[in-house]
């Protein structure tokens, strides 16, 4: 890594280990409740385009500011097929730089960085929405942002086991000996709808474009919690779900990008009003969290930039040159 810090001419460059060594899963939830808590970062609109050389490719760009003195910037792309090749589907590099002034200070993995904001985002909203007790964890999808859920949760709720399904049981199993190497109690779910059954929380972080959690299959009292669809055409869970869960959205614009609302509220089975309660409103006490034990929850996740900057701006702290 490049010496010096904030003002010193230049920058560092914080690779995926370094982004992982100065983010501690149970600091990065409660510095996001903080931010969700409070009236949080400048975050505009994002910019998304689809990438010509592949359809179903797009890259975001995702600027914030106003936190604590900084502005950052994160450029990801989004390639569905990228797990055949043994490749993150997203793939992103962050820009921090001071907001007075506009010096860069830090380029750090974006990758890295966006799977353990999504996954603390997660377990914030778990802590307000998931039941009390939660005995049985299923993970559908073991890529790197599911991997990243356990420890984060692990900052919320006593977990008694996390399961995990994923199309290719060779990755699952991978997951859960991961798992197990860390401490927790896992194992391999060959059948998705018996497991989603028995859950008392389903996270699914996939890059699914049809539903793989259905209504049917929860339970009352189940909390889902859905961060892998943030585009029209993806979706991972049917509409029966979504119009008998109590639905809460990372942010407002989750109800015209995430599919699993697209849909609906296009159809008329869901309004507005069914989705217009933000984590910020729960967090912050404007909205009540889970309302009854009998409550199926949702937490549709689309990703936020004030996440990314937040989660920046904690490596940056724990960075030793900083």
């Amino acid at each position: 890594m490049a010496g010096g810090g904030a003002g010193a001419g230049l920058m560092e460059v914080l690779d995926a280990a370094a982004v992982r060594a100065g983010l501690d899963p149970a600091a990065l939830v409660e510095a996001l409740r903080e931010v969700f808590a409070g009236a949080g970062p400048t975050v505009p609109e994002r910019t998304l385009e689809p990438l010509g050389g592949d359809p179903a490719a797009t890259l975001l760009l995702k600027p914030a500011w106003g936190l604590q003195g900084w502005l950052g910037v994160k450029v990801a792309t989004h390639h569905p097929a990228n797990g055949d090749r043994g490749l993150p589907a997203i793939q992103a590099t962050y820009l921090l730089l001071e907001e007075a002034t506009g010096s860069p200070v830090a380029v750090l993995d974006g990758t890295e960085l966006t799977r353990w904001r999504t996954a603390a985002a997660s377990a914030l909203a778990a802590d307000h929405l998931a039941p009390e007790r939660v005995e049985e964890h299923l993970l559908v999808g073991a890529g790197n942002v599911a991997a990243a859920v356990p420890p984060c949760y692990a900052a919320v709720r006593d977990v008694g086991i996390t399961r995990v399904w994923a199309r290719d049981r060779d990755r699952a199993a991978a997951l859960v000996e991961q798992l197990h190497a860390q401490g927790y109690a896992a194992s391999v779910a060959d059948d998705l709808r018996a497991a989603v059954r028995t859950a008392d929380v389903v996270t699914t972080a996939t890059s699914a474009t049809s539903p793989l959690v259905l209504g049917r299959d929860v339970r009352p009292g189940t909390h889902v919690d859905l961060v892998g669809s943030f585009l029209p055409t993806m979706t991972e869970a049917d509409e029966e779900l979504m119009t008998a869960a109590r639905v809460v959205v990372d942010v407002a614009e989750a109800a015209q990008t995430a599919g699993e609302l697209v849909g609906p509220l296009q159809r008329g089975t869901l309004t507005e009003q069914d989705v217009a309660t933000t984590l910020a409103d729960v967090v912050s006490g404007r909205a009540p969290g889970r309302t009854s034990p009998e409550q199926v929850t949702a937490f549709v996740s689309v990703g936020t930039a004030s996440e990314d900057l937040t989660a920046a701006a904690l490596v940056w702290r724990a960075t030793p040159s900083s």
